[in-house]
């Protein structure tokens, strides 16, 4: 969420960074200011009448005292209350609508944020492998079907379409997967790992900025007061809603997998073929709390420990940033990494790495006390560690022989227990 005083005190800036997003948020900040004053304006009114009753009230008991009529008084103070009702209800509808106007409206693109329409401006940044000589790749779903490693006609049995089971030595893949990228992460790059539920309060989805905008894409239970996660970010980052933090405590680091639970199911096409785009998928996610001074220092650190599985892994793949037409509705700065899938011949979003800012934490109350005793909130940041369903593809993709063998990766050997599948 927006912090209204920076809104107040520099409407024009706050509009033209939002402007920059192309989604027509920064037309709803005038309406958030009327609002304010509004609220303001109606809560200082209301506090000189208060004042004014609790002085005219004195005067009702001395009449009584004396024997003398107080009823014009009384009429006086009915008056005012009735008139300080009227101020609390408007003060109230207007605070009630601001807030739903704050929840509906983005983060402030960085200042260093790429200004870009959509995806077609977003620059590469850098790329690590060499695409892998492949005559005639074959796609991961005719890997699979061969292979017998992938059912999507169990999944649609089961669930309908946009679902898959995994089958023998492919369910064994994805658990060896989904082993390797924790071990990376808390062994080797100091994240605590943590289990947590796959069903969240309505205030932990408001808390990371799913919602209310994106409600119709989630999966919730009944009156949505429950939804399953979208992604293991919301359980985990509202681990510390409503929290004060010490500063010493600061960076948190954290790691988890959990299935993903999505109502989209993506464009129309190639995009739907396989498993590139699911109702449910896994994926380890990484969560960061930290000082607002290191956030985008550490924004740098949490990519480099997404890219690390892909490194062990010997996959090709590059790194983009967001323009500010295309980034999260929560982030301020987003790096995406893409891996490479010969099959479809192109580039595959695995991990999208982003700073909130102090966006996230406003919304959830989040904040840690500094070295001078002062309550600040902190900075929040998360990346996918990365998404399986896409990185198996480009695991399939990458690594087939003409005959269809896939060698698997010597990392990732000792967890699966073979060479080759």
């Amino acid at each position: 969420m927006l912090d209204i005083k920076v809104i107040r005190e520099n409407p024009d800036l706050v509009k033209e960074r939002l402007a920059n997003r192309h989604d027509g948020s920064a037309d709803l900040i005038d309406e958030v200011l009327v609002c304010d004053e509004t609220r303001r304006k109606n809560e200082t009114s209301k506090q000189a009448l208060q004042s004014e009753r609790k002085t005219t009230s004195k005067e009702i008991g001395k009449l009584r005292a004396n024997g003398e009529d107080s009823s014009g008084i009384e009429a006086e103070v009915k008056k005012i209350g009735e008139q300080i009702k009227i101020l609390d209800d408007e003060g109230s509808e207007a605070a009630e609508r601001q807030t739903e106007l704050l929840l509906n409206i983005p983060n402030l693109p960085h200042e260093d944020c790429p200004i870009g329409a959509d995806e077609e401006a977003n620059p590469i940044i850098r790329s690590w492998g060499e695409k892998p000589a492949l005559a005639g790749a074959r796609d991961h779903l005719d890997l699979a079907e061969e292979k017998g490693i992938i059912s999507f006609d169990d999944g649609a049995r089961l669930s309908g379409s946009g679902f898959a089971v995994y089958r023998a030595k492919g369910a064994r893949l994805q658990r060896s997967l989904i082993q390797f990228l924790l071990d990376i992460q808390s062994r080797e790059n100091g994240y605590e790992e943590v289990n947590v539920p796959h069903i969240v309060k309505r205030e932990c989805m408001e808390g990371t900025g799913q919602l209310p905008k994106f409600e119709d894409d989630m999966y919730g239970t009944e009156n949505n007061e429950f939804f399953l996660a979208p992604t293991a970010e919301v359980p985990v980052t509202n681990l510390y809603r409503d929290t004060l933090l010490s500063g010493n405590d600061l960076p948190i680091k954290l790691t988890a997998h959990t299935p993903c639970f999505r109502r989209e199911a993506g464009s129309a096409g190639r995009d739907n073929r396989g498993i590139i785009r699911m109702h449910q998928f896994d994926k380890v996610e990484l969560v960061q709390i930290v000082d607002p001074a290191n956030s985008m220092d550490m924004l740098e650190e949490l990519t480099g420990h997404a890219e690390a599985a892909l490194k062990k892994l010997g996959l090709h793949y590059q790194v983009i940033e967001l323009c500010t037409g295309d980034v999260g509705f929560s982030s301020c700065k987003t790096y995406d990494i893409e891996v490479w899938a010969p099959g479809q011949g192109k580039y595959l979003e695995v991990s999208s790495c982003s700073c909130f800012g102090d966006y996230q934490a406003r919304r959830m109350k989040l904040r840690y006390k500094d070295a001078e005793g002062r309550n600040n909130f902190c900075h929040t940041l998360n990346g996918s560690g990365t998404a399986l369903p896409r990185l198996l593809v480009a695991l399939l993709e990458q690594c087939q022989d003409a005959d269809g063998t896939i060698q698997i990766p010597e990392a990732l050997q000792p967890y699966y227990g073979e060479a080759t599948l």
